[in-house]
């Protein structure tokens, strides 16, 4: 059995992205693998958010954790912060880190670009990363494209920990399923579906009501064509539609095609959206359950008591090969 870890941000709503690309991905890995799914707080914090909306963001995130179908009798689910090994191993690779490695990071040139004063969190995001997942020495991370970059460094610096102070870390590998990893936004077929995006109408949340799930996609761009066919280069939109369809309905991308072969992009997307209704319905009516059991602190109490003695193992065992002295018991 392989250890997996993943986490999502508690900013913003959660998207038909994250599902597909993510918690999709973590309902079935469950059965398979030991799973440590995560609420990554301390990685929010960078963007120092409003503290009510980080603490309903958190709650909201680990709901539809369960209400994906992740089942906390066989994941481990929990806020980073609750196991305070992650913090400290982060320090811990942030020493082991170099300026130019964190400096050449996509993600921390493109969320600096322009600003005059730049949060030192944002720069060391990458190490603490590293230490989320090398603090349970998984084998597999579930990554987007745009993650990928972080993963690497996570690698370099688990040879890095092992070389200087012998093997050790369990080097880790991404876990990219064929279709889905990377959902693209509404309005453009070159941008990764977000959360952040200004623009609402560019992202389907995972709890909006149907209605406004049919509006969203019968204004979703395509091209000025009306063949329903899979090509990223020159149909980006269309080939985002069929993405997600081929994602609800459980079917190939060809088999979507052949669905809606001379049909039209109208009478397609109509049944896209009724495809995403039907997901995102029976997730709703879980989500809201949850929420109003209060089920959900005990949920993270038990997931946070188990990885805190993988994690707080792990953290020991790297302290005392770096020569920490340890506290006198």
């Amino acid at each position: 059995m392989k250890k997996v870890l993943s986490g999502i941000q508690p900013s913003g709503q959660l998207t038909l992205g994250n599902y597909i690309g993510a918690m999709k991905n973590f309902v079935k890995l469950q059965h398979s693998e030991q799973c440590f799914f995560m609420i990554v707080d301390l990685h929010a914090a960078t963007q120092l958010p409003d503290p009510a909306a980080l603490r309903e963001q958190t709650e909201a995130v680990a709901a539809c954790y369960i209400a994906a179908g992740i089942d906390p009798a066989k994941a481990s689910i929990f806020v980073q912060s609750h196991v305070r090994s992650h913090a400290e191993l982060g320090w811990i690779f942030t020493t082991l880190s170099y300026m130019g490695e964190l400096e050449r990071m996509t993600q921390f040139k493109d969320k600096s670009q322009g600003k005059e004063s730049i949060p030192a969190g944002l720069f060391v995001y990458p190490s603490l990363m590293a230490a989320d997942i090398l603090l349970y020495n998984a084998d597999l991370v579930p990554v987007g494209d745009d993650q990928k970059q972080h993963l690497e460094l996570t690698r370099d610096l688990a040879n890095r920990f092992n070389n200087r102070f012998g093997e050790y870390f369990t080097i880790p590998e991404p876990y990219m399923p064929k279709h889905g990893s990377r959902i693209m936004s509404l309005d453009d077929g070159s941008k990764k579906m977000s959360k952040s995006n200004p623009n609402a109408g560019s992202f389907i949340a995972l709890l909006d009501p149907p209605d406004v799930v049919r509006k969203k996609i019968s204004r979703a761009t395509t091209d000025s064509g009306r063949e329903v066919k899979y090509d990223v280069a020159g149909k980006p939109e269309i080939s985002n539609l069929l993405s997600i369809y081929a994602n609800c309905a459980g079917l190939t991308i060809e088999e979507v095609e052949a669905r809606y072969e001379g049909q039209g992009y109208g009478p397609f997307k109509k049944a896209l959206a009724e495809q995403v209704v039907s997901v995102l319905e029976p997730l709703q009516t879980r989500y809201q359950e949850i929420r109003a059991s209060g089920e959900i602190h005990d949920i993270l109490k038990q997931g946070a008591e188990r990885a805190a003695e993988i994690a707080d193992r792990t953290l020991a065992d790297v302290k005392e090969r770096m020569g920490f002295l340890a506290p006198k018991r």
